[in-house]
């Protein structure tokens, strides 16, 4: 009886699949073909509502090459190990209204509030675990860096001061240390300017002593205005410090200078002295100045090039490079407004992501691809 059964199941199977006539492979295919230009044509209307809705504008994606694609065909000495899944790092950032949050950076949603208000903008900054980021906050007319996990916890005060960056060990701090400890005057806030004569200095303080190496202007510069620091970078070995200083009431200009903190006495070179300034190269030399810029993992630096003309100086061109010591480009990032400042470049920690602000808006970059706006709304931002 089974093995009958057994038989006849067989003879109609047979049966069956002789008058089933299957599609050719080439059929097959199509249909697969088809199946995904529909999969990615979702994806990609998804992904805009949900860019959408965490306020960008735009957006550059490409779901037909894979998400690893090494920046300049060099391949990262690590990769990311931020919270945000899929190799992405998360976004630490200062709002407008002065609270320091935690972005997703595909869809710039905050997905938690660190501080809910007091944060200045200029700069944040995270410690090479991702466990800890730097910022200052105000405190009537005083500046205060201070530290807060950011995982969430408690915010603790370290010491007076502004534009923190923290070194790549994360053993030491450097920032900027205003006159007095005050906020500048020249912003509308109310607060007094400090003592006549007093200046901004880089100060570099050890973490765990609290010890600090005092960094001032050197004396010929100290004889010229005032130049104050909009921001600090270190070298990926920690063995020079990347200051980005300006504007200068002499030549409305702004200029980089690297510092050896083992070697160093002063911050700013003498008037006059190329020092150890970044060197400009290429077009237009003579009439542009660095806005801005910051150490890349590889040792280049991203930096914003402006380009001058005319008296007053307008801005003619804005332009977001990655170039070498020398000065010399390796690669066009972005074109920037003109009508507005770039700043807060900065890159993740194995350079296959870059990020800078323009005016408040948060554009992002990936593995050398065309940069998209991601939110608006910030004054500061970096890569955890």
């Amino acid at each position: 009886m089974r093995d009958d059964f057994t038989a006849n199941l067989q003879s109609g199977s047979a049966e069956f699949a002789a008058r089933v006539t299957p599609p050719a492979p080439e059929a097959i295919r199509a249909r697969g073909n088809r199946r995904r230009r529909r999969r990615r044509a979702l994806m990609s209307a998804v992904l805009a509502m949900t860019i959408g809705a965490g306020g960008a504008g735009t957006a550059y994606a490409s779901f037909d090459r894979p998400d690893v694609v090494p920046v300049a065909a060099r391949p990262p000495s690590a990769w990311p190990s931020g919270t945000a899944g899929y190799g992405r790092p998360e976004i630490v950032a200062v709002t407008t209204r002065g609270a320091l949050v935690v972005l997703n950076p595909l869809t710039g949603v905050a997905s938690r509030i660190l501080v809910a208000g007091g944060v200045l903008g200029g700069t944040v900054s995270v410690s090479p675990d991702g466990r800890t980021a730097y910022f200052a906050a105000r405190h009537g007319c005083a500046a205060e860096i201070e530290s807060v996990p950011v995982a969430g916890g408690r915010p603790a005060m370290i010491t007076p001061g502004a534009v923190p960056a923290v070194s790549p060990d994360g053993m030491e701090l450097a920032f900027v240390r205003e006159p007095g400890g005050l906020l500048s005057s020249g912003n509308g806030n109310g607060c007094q300017a400090g003592p006549a004569g007093s200046r901004s200095a880089v100060v570099i303080r050890d973490l765990t002593s609290g010890s600090e190496r005092v960094y001032p202007a050197s004396p010929d510069a100290a004889a010229a205005p005032p130049v104050p620091v909009s921001r600090l970078s270190w070298a990926p070995d920690g063995t020079r410090l990347l200051v980005s200083v300006g504007p200068s009431p002499v030549n409305e200009g702004w200029a980089l200078v690297q510092i050896d903190p083992a070697a160093s006495r002063y911050f700013l070179p003498s008037a006059g002295s190329s020092g150890p300034a970044v060197p400009l190269a290429g077009p237009d030399a003579a009439k542009s100045y660095y806005r801005e810029g910051v150490y890349l993992p590889g040792g280049d630096m991203f930096v914003n090039r402006v380009c001058c003309a005319g008296l007053p100086a307008r801005t003619t061109s804005s332009l977001l490079w990655e170039i070498d010591p020398a000065g010399h480009l390796v690669r066009q990032v972005a074109i920037g407004f003109l009508d507005r400042d770039h700043t807060s470049l900065g890159a993740d920690p194995a350079g296959r992501w870059l990020l800078y602000l323009s005016g408040h808006d948060l554009f992002v970059s990936l593995a050398g691809s065309a940069p998209f706006l991601l939110t608006p709304g910030l004054i500061a931002a970096a890569w955890v």
